[in-house]
């Protein structure tokens, strides 16, 4: 993050209990069920037999019993589970506008890869913590559970063991508001000047992480998902800001709807809002499209500034940039934020740090996009990547104006005064010193080779330095352990 300024049937399923609780006059009150009465077919008398009568009664029609539902979970419990946790997701989101109501509904198909059992999943999204969620329905292998939400977590039982090499589907439907300012970490959830930003609001597989940081942190940790296919409706014609290449567009006369498809992606930010102004550019093949409001940013600006981060950042790393297309739009205000093929940046931002924030949120493309970590636990290994990585092609490089700290802590040991300074400068410092221990081409041709041996997956600050350290002629390691004393 930047500094300040097999679906259809489930998901028609889905479609039909968010419709059923938006429709409901009282929230908990169950919907009747009509009963239909039995036809009974009058029996006639039977005759009476002769003597030599010998009639057999007719049998009776067997019941016919409902199919149990195909699961490949056993029973018991483990008291696990896993980031190691291969999930698609098919989700739909209704937005009421004027007031920010969302309902949303997620299949998700999961494939347990951590190579033991797991008995629940985890999902994360921040309309849990921001947008009063209410989960509306539950269900797993089409059997209701009880899902417990906790901060920013939904733990989703799986009603037994989901052996290793085992899969399962999870339906889940939940209704929240975005909240109608940008104070705190509202900006993230919010529909704030007629602008409907949405971070992290697909459950999504993760580890149970607090949201509370004493900075502006990103509490996050998301395995990437091989496709996600999202299908979104409004009540008001609005413009949509999406990261994905192709969106099917349908204007309806109460609204509108959008359909996409996503692959190897790790979370889907989206931005709604009225006459969006678009600009639109290449860079290396990939569609650039910058979103602005009336009187706000400078599309044609946004566009130029994209195209040279992505063009420079190419070159430099020798990694192509990993989707299709990019959308850089302009939110209400808040932060400069990162998703996969997607960036925000706040209405307001100063015309002399544009640049910087530009370059240092399409860098997470790579560092975070491409290579995923736990930014909660090890904010370094993403953002300190992006930061060199955007300085070095801007040529900013500068000192911290805090004292020297560690690397190697979560996001909740750094002081708002310090945190960008500390994790951001220093980090990228420290990286930018070790370049220069090791040599310039040693140095990027290892963090290539890092990116490339954790192409959609998770890694961390320990295998990006020791990807360094096995690349380098001279050793490092005195300069990790002074900087990252609990790694080394």
């Amino acid at each position: 993050m930047g500094r300040r300024s097999g679906a259809a049937p489930r998901l028609l399923r889905l479609a039909l209990a968010i419709a059923l609780a938006g429709c409901s006059s009282a929230p908990t009150e169950v919907p009747a069920t009509s009963t239909i009465a039995p036809v009974v077919t009058p029996t006639p008398a039977a005759p009476t037999p002769g003597p030599t009568s010998n009639a057999t009664p007719a049998p009776s029609p067997s019941p016919t019993l409902e199919p149990t539902p195909a699961t490949a979970i056993l029973p018991g419990a483990v008291d696990r589970s896993s980031l190691e946790v291969e999930a698609t997701y098919d989700v739909t989101l209704d937005v009421t506008v004027a007031t920010g109501a969302i309902h949303v509904g997620v299949a998700i198909d999961a494939r347990n890869d951590s190579g033991e059992p797991i008995d629940r999943l985890e999902l994360n999204t921040i309309a849990a913590r921001l947008g009063g969620l209410d989960v509306k329905s539950a269900e797993v292998d089409d059997r209701p559970v009880v899902v417990e939400v906790d901060d920013q977590t939904l733990t989703v039982p799986l009603g037994g063991i989901l052996p290793a090499g085992a899969s399962t589907t999870v339906e889940l439907s939940y209704t929240a508001t975005l909240r109608s300012d940008l104070d705190g970490s509202s900006w993230l959830f919010t529909r704030a000047s007629r602008t409907l930003a949405l971070y992290r609001w697909i459950p999504w597989v993760s580890r149970a992480t607090p949201f509370d940081r004493p900075n502006h942190g990103d509490p996050f940790v998301t395995p990437s998902s091989p496709r996600v296919r999202v299908s979104i409706t409004t009540d008001d014609q609005m413009d949509l800001a999406s990261p994905a290449a192709q969106v099917t567009a349908e204007p309806r006369t109460d609204g509108m709807a959008w359909s996409f498809e996503l692959n190897d992606v790790r979370d889907v930010a989206i931005v709604l809002a009225p006459e969006y102004e678009l600009a639109v550019g290449d860079a290396d093949g990939v569609a650039i499209r910058a979103y602005t409001r009336p009187g706000g940013l400078d599309g044609d600006r946004l566009v130029t500034q994209v195209t040279r981060a992505i063009e420079r950042m190419t070159d430099r790393l020798g990694v192509a940039y990993p989707w299709p297309a990019f959308t850089v739009v302009e939110t209400a205000g808040g932060y400069g934020m990162e998703s996969p093929g997607l960036i925000w940046i706040p209405r307001g931002v100063a015309a002399g740090n544009l640049p910087y924030l530009v370059h240092h949120e399409t860098a997470h493309q790579w560092f975070y996009g491409l290579v995923g970590s736990d930014q909660q636990a090890e904010p370094f290994a993403d953002e300190a990547a992006a930061d060199l990585l955007a300085r070095t092609v801007l040529g900013s490089l500068r000192g911290s104006r805090c004292d020297r700290t560690a690397l190697d802590r979560s996001i909740v040991s750094y002081s708002q005064g310090c945190y960008y300074e500390v994790v951001y400068i220093q980090g990228g410092n420290v990286l930018d010193d070790l370049r220069e221990a090791m040599g310039t081409e040693r140095f990027w041709a290892a963090l290539r080779d890092y990116l490339e041996a954790n192409r959609f997956e998770l890694a961390g600050t320990r295998q990006l330095l020791e990807a360094l350290r096995a690349a380098s002629p001279v050793d490092l390691t005195p300069t990790l352990r002074a900087r990252f004393p609990d790694l080394y």
